[in-house]
């Protein structure tokens, strides 16, 4: 099989493995990661930029300790679907040798099909923020669905999101769930191919790529 779940025996050698390009990556590579750009990936893939450890900050200690509790509010919400989840996790394909996926799980439908589990937390601040959830899965999210979706061809990702809003000292929640079926947007998938093709070739010649700055 060309695909392969590795699972590693600490978070540290799971961060030493993450040498490919990730689904958390795949956005910036088409300028829509609204906090970096593909020549600051390129730096950290070529080993010349240290990536901020972040894991201290609170939004991310929120969101990873939230994870597991909204996995099993998932799997009881959705019972028809058969969760799995492995910690240090990651997918790579032999396909694809420039990357890899970890995920946060795995669902299995009632037909036997294979899907991306993606679980996100947000705190929304600004009016900002909250439009980029209108109706949609905001772009960066959505590019990290189909690269998980190209690395592991699986038939099928699920994204639950949980918003929070905080008004007069109260936390309001608000979880939202998105299916995006493979068959609709294979041609994203395959674009989404070419581009990480094009800028993993800059990082195996060690040159520059032409700046795609982030869409705000």
């Amino acid at each position: 099989m060309s695909v392969e779940m590795k699972v590693f025996s600490s978070r540290e050698e799971w961060l030493t493995a993450r040498d490919r390009i990730g689904g958390s990556d795949a956005a910036a590579i088409l300028g829509l990661n609204p906090y970096t750009d593909n020549q600051k990936l390129w730096e950290i893939k070529t080993g010349k930029l240290v990536p901020e450890d972040i894991s201290e900050k609170p939004y991310v200690k929120y969101g990873t300790l939230a994870e597991a509790p909204l996995r099993e509010l998932f799997a009881l919400d959705f019972p028809e679907y058969k969760i799995g989840y492995e910690k240090n996790n990651m997918f790579v394909n032999s396909k694809y040798p420039f990357a890899h996926a970890s995920l946060d799980g795995w669902v299995k439908d009632p037909d036997g099909r294979v899907g991306v589990l993606e679980i996100k937390t947000t705190e929304i601040l600004k009016s900002m923020q909250k439009e980029k959830w209108k109706d949609r899965v905001p772009d960066n999210y959505y590019i990290q669905l189909l690269h998980n979706m190209l690395v592991t061809e699986f038939e099928f990702a699920i994204l639950k999101a949980q918003l929070k809003y905080s008004y007069n000292n109260d936390v309001f929640l608000h979880t939202r769930h998105y299916k995006i079926e493979r068959s609709d947007v294979i041609g994203d998938i395959e674009l989404l191919k070419q581009k990480e093709l094009e800028f993993w070739q800059y990082v195996r010649e060690n040159k520059r790529p032409p700046l795609v700055l982030p869409q705000i």
